[in-house]
């Protein structure tokens, strides 16, 4: 019974920090440009990257560019979870074998 407790712990951490990594990187990049467009130098093109990365999520959230995050975030946490899966799974057939 600890084997599976083991591996739902594992995959419930690999599933939440898969999907935390995507908004903290996309929002952080998002406010580094907001912060960066403060200098009159770097303003235009940072203006052209946030539209552009805006966007981007336009597209996946169909007009909402939360949704798109959320989707974008719910795929990285189900490959996230998946390769947790095929980790844990070789980990018992070479424990096996041996």
């Amino acid at each position: 019974m600890t084997v599976f407790t083991n591996f739902l712990r594992s995959l419930l951490l690999t599933m939440f920090f898969s999907f935390i990594t995507p908004m903290f990187l996309i929002g952080g990049l998002l406010f580094l440009l907001a912060l960066m467009g403060h200098f009159p130098a770097l303003q235009g093109g940072t203006d052209t990257t946030s539209t552009g990365i805006m966007h981007f999520l336009f597209i996946f959230g169909s007009g909402n560019p939360f949704r798109g995050l959320v989707i974008i975030s719910l795929t990285c946490s189900f490959v996230g979870a998946l390769f947790d899966t095929y980790a844990y799974y070789r980990c018992q057939i070479l424990r096996i074998d041996s």
